[in-house]
């Protein structure tokens, strides 16, 4: 494969976490010259039913994503997030994980209102409360922003690492075989997002890494996120290694948030003049063939 294709497959939109609508992110994709891209909200599929409806002769190719946030259902503290492509959004398989993922968000948004009155003292007014309420996938960040808002809290970060993440939540959450079920019903490819990555800032390598990946491909995992905005070429090279020796999917993504983190769009690692590995190769073949 000669020809560099610029792909981006791993972003966020006011649906989840971020910071752009669907409508402004695809704006960004034109602007950027990216030719197939994806968006992966958490938890939630309402932009891969909102893109295609803005898409016009021309456009990037679009993939429809999501990101589950999965906790092991053996320890807890074991924490994975799984990405979902291709699958059909409105499958039945697809529509009760978002619906059960939204019922999990709203009531750790309840603990977590609770906590910080009892706690802090932090009360917003209701209005605002009722708009947290009214939310797709309201989260940490959206709190967090509404502390800075009303003075409770120098910054958003402040807000969540000395505040909100102060209540250890133990609500109902995904596991990573729950979300890997539900992709692949839904006709969807499961990769595993930054693997590298685990809970805050824990670091997945070698052997840890090695059992974590053959774990989630006994549930069905198909892929892995190689390229990705936080590596650097040892962690990359690291998961490249494992995707060939488990003949496992490659993808990239950058993991935009807009204004909510410091990432660009379309800030993969993929470099042009750059050789693909195979992993990448058959995801587009079997995704987007026309494009090679």
């Amino acid at each position: 494969m000669n020809d560099f294709i610029k792909i981006d497959l791993h972003m966020h939109t006011t649906i989840s976490d971020g910071t752009d609508t669907p409508g402004q992110l695809l704006e960004y994709v034109r602007e950027k010259g990216l030719q197939l891209f994806s968006v992966t909200d958490h938890d939630a599929v309402k932009g891969s039913l909102q893109i295609p409806e803005y898409l016009r002769e021309g456009d990037p190719k679009f993939l429809t994503g999501v990101e589950f946030s999965c906790k092991d259902r053996e320890d807890t503290k074991k924490k994975y997030h799984i990405l979902g492509y291709g699958y059909d959004p409105e499958s039945e398989s697809m529509r009760k994980l978002v619906e059960t993922g939204h019922r999990y968000r709203m009531e750790k948004l309840e603990m977590r209102l609770d906590h910080l009155k009892s706690e802090f003292g932090v009360v917003f007014p209701k209005e605002e409360v009722d708009s947290l309420y009214q939310m797709d996938n309201p989260g940490k960040p959206h709190i967090g922003n509404l502390m800075v808002q009303y003075g409770y809290a120098p910054s958003r970060n402040e807000a969540i690492n000395k505040m909100i993440n102060k209540l250890h939540v133990k609500g109902q959450y995904f596991t990573p075989d729950q979300a890997i079920e539900g992709i692949l019903g839904g006709g969807g490819i499961p990769v595993l997002a930054h693997p590298s990555y685990g809970s805050g800032d824990q670091l997945i390598i070698g052997e840890e890494m090695d059992r974590r990946l053959r774990k989630l491909m006994g549930y069905g995992l198909k892929g892995v996120e190689a390229f990705y905005s936080g590596f650097n070429r040892k962690l990359q090279d690291e998961v490249l290694g494992f995707a060939e020796k488990y003949n496992l999917y490659v993808t990239a993504g950058s993991d935009y948030h807009g204004r909510n983190k410091l990432v660009v769009l379309g800030d993969t690692n993929l470099e042009e003049g750059m050789e693909y590995p195979p992993g990448l190769v058959r995801f587009l073949e079997d995704m987007e063939p026309e494009m090679l």
